[in-house]
């Protein structure tokens, strides 16, 4: 099956079960689109299952309890054995959908279809499949000249559109981006020109903080879960001493805007992202496990004090 085929076999569950996930499903133009988080409630089974559909159903996406005693509460889990595939090729939200006034970012196996990226050039992944499944986090229903603008960049083999929606002020928005630990990692890695072919598994926890009403507070709360409390182990196939040289650049800390929470720093940059430091997107602790000689690596911290503040609970 396709990254595609298998995140529109997830699509189906949802759609099957969309009143027990407080989902909708319409039809936009032709294009199935699940409402997970926008005019619906949504929900945390519906959260993993935008997670799952992210990663084409190639990782176990569970929830967990947070293993820092300062934090406690509920986390997201990721499991998988086709790191690259699963987070790269789909998970990343390398796609920004612009129309008009109408933003979102995409993610998904959506991405292997267009293929427009540079990291497709680096990465295996590309495909073509007839059915085309994405989600977009955003707070705005995608409206027909939006799914035809989505159309238009998609290989004419694509013939059955499925877009899941919800914005990062939601139960499942939170859940499906604080479920991009391992995605964060890997990304940061291959920015730092390192194969990550060489990454054979992967396991990523963070908290699951509790749901902003608020735009940039909601964004805030889920970067600052990935950068001050996301723990990432990656098994790779490496040199001991390429691990040693790259570790210390990989976590959040190596980061000249690390050190407060992610929506003062959004603040500080006037809401461009394209300011802030690229070195900050990126885990709190990542530890490799070397399947070469045994030998394990472990760079950066978690800081449950900037959680608290960040989650409201100081």
């Amino acid at each position: 099956m396709t990254l595609n085929d298998r995140a529109n076999r997830i699509a189906d569950q949802i759609e099957r079960d969309a009143s027990r996930l407080r989902v909708s499903v319409t039809k936009v133009a032709g294009a199935r689109v699940i409402d997970c988080g926008g005019a619906v409630v949504g929900s945390l089974a519906a959260g993993l299952a935008m997670a799952r559909v992210c990663l084409a159903d190639l990782a176990d996406v569970s929830y967990v309890a947070y293993p820092c005693p300062e934090i406690g509460g509920p986390a997201v889990q990721v499991v998988t054995d086709e790191p690259v595939i699963a987070c790269l090729a789909s998970q990343y939200a390398g796609w920004h959908v612009h129309v008009g006034k109408y933003s979102a970012m995409a993610s998904g196996p959506i991405r292997a279809l267009a293929g427009r990226e540079e990291l497709f050039r680096h990465i295996p992944g590309q495909e073509e499949s007839a059915n085309a499944v994405g989600v977009l986090e955003t707070h705005q229903h995608p409206s027909a000249e939006v799914v035809a603008a989505i159309v238009a960049k998609l290989p004419p083999v694509a013939e059955h559109l499925t877009l899941l929606v919800a914005p990062t002020t939601s139960l499942a928005g939170t859940t499906q981006v604080v479920a991009r630990s391992v995605e964060t990692a890997l990304h940061k890695l291959h920015e730092l020109h390192f194969d990550v072919t060489q990454v054979v598994s992967a396991y990523g926890v963070a908290p699951l903080p509790p749901v902003a009403t608020e735009f940039v507070q909601a964004i805030g709360r889920t970067n600052d879960a990935i950068l001050y409390g996301a723990t990432v182990t990656l098994w790779v196939r490496a040199d001991d001493e390429l691990l040693a040289a790259i570790g210390p650049r990989l976590p959040a800390c190596a980061s000249r805007d690390h050190g407060v929470p992610f929506a003062e720093v959004f603040s500080r940059y006037n809401g461009d992202f394209y300011k802030i430091d690229p070195l900050l997107f990126s885990p709190a602790e990542v530890e490799f496990r070397n399947l070469k000689t045994g030998r394990c690596h472990r760079y950066g911290r978690v800081e449950p004090g900037l959680l608290r503040k960040s989650f409201g609970r100081e």
